[in-house]
């Protein structure tokens, strides 16, 4: 697990073409057991680690980004390798560009940054036993019943001034 006094992580894609690091720690882990993370990533679900973009410093590389759908149907923005596609984070409708879902198999020390929740579980596979030390959501949650009071504000002071296309405002929760 990720320590106050330990904030800084790298992380890279496959080949090693981009590298970068996150400069505080994350906001809050997500492990999303969605149909739409299942088939994403090709496994039983999605480990994404939220932070905000401004504290993500690319140190190599260069990237390429995807639209892609999304269940909400407004689409995500997938952040990849321009050389072998991994995937390093993605961007959501409701955060726009102000929030990075991190893919944490991409950080060189995953284990550093465990889930704080479990989400979606009505869809996780049955095979997937989960810890009881975890909370475990059927669909989403409230942040802030979860989410750490500083964390709760880090968010907020990233997402405050976003207007996103259309005119839709940030979420509030």
């Amino acid at each position: 697990m990720i320590h106050q006094h330990e904030v800084s992580l790298e992380g890279r894609c496959s080949c090693g073409s981009v590298h970068y690091r996150l400069n505080d720690r994350p906001l809050f882990v997500h492990c999303c057991h969605c149909t739409w993370c299942q088939r994403e990533t090709g496994s039983a679900f999605a480990v994404n680690a939220l932070i905000e973009a401004s504290k993500v410093e690319i140190l190599k590389g260069d990237l390429d980004q995807q639209r892609l759908p999304s269940a909400s149907g407004k689409g995500q923005i997938f952040s990849r390798c321009s050389r072998c596609d991994v995937t390093l984070w993605s961007n959501y409708a409701g955060t726009g560009n102000k929030i990075h879902f991190i893919r944490v198999g991409t950080l060189d020390h995953p284990a550093r940054t465990p889930p704080d929740i479990h989400i979606y579980t009505s869809t996780k596979l049955p095979w997937i036993v989960l810890p009881k030390s975890v909370p475990t959501m059927e669909a989403y949650y409230e942040r802030s019943e979860y989410w750490q009071p500083d964390c709760l504000r880090r968010y907020k002071v990233a997402v405050e001034k976003m207007v996103q296309p259309g005119g839709i405002e940030p979420p509030t929760s």
